[in-house]
């Protein structure tokens, strides 16, 4: 029964979508659409282990130029679709995609492409290009919004006049006068641009191509149809790609839209991944449509994981001269038209009717110091304009020019310390770090002048019931002794009461630090891991498989059949070596890697060990692969993982600085009675009634108590993150308690805030904050030190899937061992009942009756009755006796006695 399921159940593991994905390309216009598709399937493969939309979604690009030549693209779909693609992408040109389109209909193949279509059919290509009924909603706002009541478009063909017909429908006898003008074949454009300056129409919309657009705003410049009295609408989505350095002092109104926003955080990051490959130094160098292609193998990848979760199938291969079709392509074509991201270009949704919505155009304009937006729409609404300067800076702002502050400090690694010098240092000299940094910065935008002064006795400020006033650097702030102060200050909402906090200039939480966790050996059956249950159960299987399989091919197939006795010409028995126990013993020499002194002799029993063999090396070779890693790995071992855990730990102490926020933060949840949340208080109460065993005076003497005792230590993300860059013992157990920041503190209602907070969103903005971090955690004093370049990965144990192959080898082997072992048996059957003169089925009947009995009794020889051996002169040809002796041979007349 299991022979009989084997096949079945293996089957049933290969069913389902293949990892790699082949998706076919076709491109007719330049290079960079090409381009930006095949990195885009890079970046797929790339983040298929990170990202949860890509997992386990491997494409396999097949991009190929083609002509415009229809019957060329022809013979080139017929080709992708006969290697089993699961979609098509591309080509630009009109006609040839629309032959492409009416393919993949009939195939029923999903087919993708961006560019502009001036009459898209629902339900027909996966189109990312916005669609032409929407996209002339724009210039028809802007035209309102503008109040233009005359007119000229300035067009290149017949698909600008679809672009702009919504412009055209506005025309009326007393209200719009509209005027075309077709700018010709070129390459100059001139004499119908002096015909728009004759008819002194300064209102003039642009609608022509991006390959000839640099050419027609040179020429309508050198016209002079682009003066301060002039005003320019440019349709092009690619209008920012151009340089248009010669027209910002030029005073003519320049207005256009853009599909993609360089300075956009998703945009930036692709481009920056992948500038050496696309070519370009800036985000705004991008085009539409390679961004589109770009999208669309994003779009692609994350539908077909919809596709392989939702649907058990496979890709097909088809044939365009068949009547087949991928009964799938439907449905991967649903699943992309109700999929969203985020891509190059912007949010990529589609509505009911299939064509994409919802997309962001922004409004540029011209200026003297480049583009500038001053809108931005969204194909549901209406234009939302933007005020186009910015408002006058205040009198507040301005006051901190010359302003000296005195800046309170304390001696906290990294945010204040004194430098390590040889030489004498005076003032602010003597000071370096984080916080040093960030005031130093600051001075440089808002230009005022600072002081640094250090708190003597490292307290930061809590109220004192007892001295019914606030304590530390915070009291001295409002006691007016100094301006700023900047440490690990944390914001809290008793401190935010009593003072003033810039934004924070570093976001963090409450965490654990203890030491790094010990690690224990593998485990005395660490040699099982290399493989998973399943794998070692198939194994078994197919080990017990084989060897039945091979004790009953090897009494099937006639040629393992052999005299046991070759002196004697006509034994009356023949033996088999494969009984039960050498099957056995074959096939766990071969498993082993040792071998047996058992030699298959028929073609269907070597076929069977050849196959046999072959799976024995590549399961051996796989377990002796990762065997290895899993020796060697060692399994992280952690008292505990979170705060519930260490709580429940009464062999191991923890607490937090004496009067930090950190404790603060576990009494306030001691002090609300209501609060379901028991553990926070338990924890407070128990490092209260240890005071003075737990709560150190500094993160440097809670450091110690890691380093020395079973002690945890909780305190500040951040802190934890610099002293673990130092410390290689130590670590960060669990997640982050909290969430709060650290800012710099002021007087109460101070008049400097705003400024103050406008300068540290700017720094943040700029990545000059992210960059001093870098620079004091692990670079400065020590930082960097207990990186590991290489850290060991846990590797993974082999699955079905890795190995499913072997078995499937092992299967066929098996199948074309029967097929030759019956082949063979009948070749036999013939042979005998020609030679000894009796019948097919007699002799056919005589060998299953035989074959049944399953018993390793000796076969015996079938001859006809009065045959004798017909060439005895042979007969002792190559004779060897058995036992290795020669026997004597007497003669006897039949007189003797």
């Amino acid at each position: 029964m299991l022979i009989k399921c084997l096949p079945l159940i293996l089957f049933s593991c290969a069913l389902g979508f293949p990892k790699r994905v082949h998706i076919g390309g076709l491109f007719d216009d330049g290079e960079e659409i090409q381009r930006t598709f095949e990195t885009s399937v890079k970046s797929v493969n790339k983040e298929r282990f990170k990202n949860a939309e890509l997992a386990n979604v491997f494409l396999v690009a097949k991009s190929n130029q083609v002509v415009t030549d229809t019957f060329e693209v022809f013979l080139k779909v017929c080709e992708l679709m006969g290697t089993g693609i699961a979609a098509i992408f591309g080509p630009q040109n009109v006609v040839t995609s629309e032959h492409v389109q009416s393919i993949c209909d009939t195939m029923e193949m999903p087919h993708i492409y961006a560019r502009w279509e001036p009459m898209q059919i629902r339900g027909k290509g996966i189109n990312l290009y916005p669609h032409a009924e929407t996209l002339s909603v724009i210039f028809d706002l802007l035209i309102t919004d503008f109040e233009w009541k005359s007119f000229g478009i300035l067009y290149e063909n017949t698909d600008s006049l679809i672009r702009t017909h919504r412009l055209l429908e506005r025309w009326d006898a007393r209200g719009h006068t509209i005027f075309l003008y077709h700018l010709g074949s070129g390459p100059s454009y001139r004499k119908v641009m002096r015909e728009i300056k004759d008819a002194e129409i300064e209102n003039i919309i642009i609608d022509s191509s991006i390959e000839i657009l640099a050419e027609v705003l040179k020429q309508a410049q050198q016209v002079g149809i682009m003066s301060e009295k002039n005003k320019i609408i440019v349709t092009s989505l690619d209008f920012q790609t151009l340089d248009l350095e010669p027209y910002q002092f030029s005073g003519v109104n320049f207005t256009g839209v853009r599909l993609i926003d360089p300075n956009n955080n998703i945009v930036q990051n692709i481009v920056r991944m992948h500038k050496n490959e696309w070519g370009l130094t800036d985000p705004s160098q991008l085009r539409v449509e390679p961004a589109l292609m770009y999208d669309a193998v994003q779009l692609f990848a994350r539908a077909f994981k919809r596709l392989k979760d939702a649907i058990h199938g496979d890709v097909k291969q088809l044939s365009c001269n068949g009547s087949l079709s991928w009964e799938h392509g439907y449905s991967l074509s649903n699943f992309m038209r109700l999929s969203e991201m985020e891509g190059l270009t912007g949010l990529i949704k589609f509505d009911t009717a299939g064509f994409r919505s919802d997309f962001q155009l922004d409004v540029l304009r011209l200026a003297e110091d480049g583009l500038k937006k001053i809108g931005m729409w969204n194909s549901t609404n209406s234009i939302e304009w933007q005020p186009e300067s910015e408002p006058p800076k205040s009198d507040m702002e301005f006051s901190l020019q010359n302003k000296t502050f005195i800046v309170l400090i304390a001696i906290s690694h990294p945010y204040g310390m004194l430098k390590e010098s040889a030489d004498m240092m005076t003032g602010n000299d003597r000071y370096e770090g984080f916080g040093i940094d960030i005031i130093q910065e600051l001075s440089k935008m808002l230009g005022f002048n600072y002081t640094f002064e250090v708190q003597a006795d490292n307290v930061y400020g809590s109220y004192s019931k007892s001295l019914r006033r606030w304590t530390g650097m915070l009291g001295k702030i409002m006691a007016d002794e100094a301006h700023l102060a900047i440490t690990d200050l944390t914001i809290t909402s008793e401190r935010e009461a009593a003072v003033d906090f810039t934004m924070p200039f570093m976001n963090l939480g409450i965490s654990i630090l203890y030491r790094k966790p010990t690690k224990t050996p593998p485990s005395l059956f660490s040699f099982l891991s290399p493989f998973s249950a399943g794998v070692w159960w198939y194994l078994i299987g197919s080990y017990i498989s084989v060897s039945l399989l091979l004790f009953t091919i090897g009494r099937i197939c006639p040629a393992e059949w052999n005299n046991p006795y070759p002196c004697i010409e006509e034994p009356e028995e023949l033996e088999n070596q494969f009984t039960f126990k050498n099957s056995l013993w074959f096939t766990i020499g071969s498993i082993m890697q040792q071998g047996s002194e058992i030699a298959p002799i028929g073609l269907s029993t070597r076929m069977m060990a050849t196959s046999w063999w072959f799976f024995c090396l590549i399961m051996v070779s796989s377990y002796t692969a990762n065997l290895a890693a899993f020796l060697t790995v060692e399994t992280v071992v952690s008292p505990f993982s979170n705060v519930e855990e260490l709580a429940n730990k009464k062999t191991i102490k923890y607490g937090a600085k004496v009067g930090g926020s950190t404790l603060m933060f576990f009494k306030n949840y001691a002090h609300v009675k209501e609060s379901n949340y028991t553990v926070y208080k338990d924890m407070f109460d128990t490092m209260m009634a240890n005071a003075e065993d737990v709560l150190p005076p500094d993160n440097d003497s809670g450091l110690k108590k890691v380093l020395r005792e079973e002690y945890a230590f909780l305190m500040e993300s951040s802190s934890i993150e610099y002293i673990t860059e130092r410390h290689c013992n130590v670590t960060q157990i669990g997640g982050l308690l909290d969430a709060k920041g650290y800012g710099i503190a002021m007087k109460k209602y101070s008049p400097y805030r705003h400024a103050l907070n406008t300068a540290v969103l700017k720094l943040q903005q700029s990545g000059l904050i992210t960059e001093l971090k870098t620079k004091w955690w692990t670079q400065k004093r020590g930082g960097g030190k207990c990186r590991e370049d290489g850290g060991q990965s846990q590797a993974e144990e082999l699955d079905l899937d890795n190995v499913g192959g072997v078995f499937l080898v092992l299967t066929v082997g098996v199948a074309l061992s029967f097929f030759y072992t019956i082949i063979e048996l009948l070749w036999d059957i013939i042979a005998t009942s020609r030679r000894e003169n009796v019948s097919f089925k007699e002799e056919l009947i005589a060998e299953i009756k035989f074959i049944v009995k399953c018993n390793s009794s000796p076969k015996p020889v079938r001859r006809r009755k009065g045959s004798s051996n017909r060439s005895r002169e042979d007969s002792t040809r190559g004779c060897t006796p058995p036992y290795g002796f020669i026997p004597t041979i007497r003669t006897t007349s039949s007189d003797d006695k």
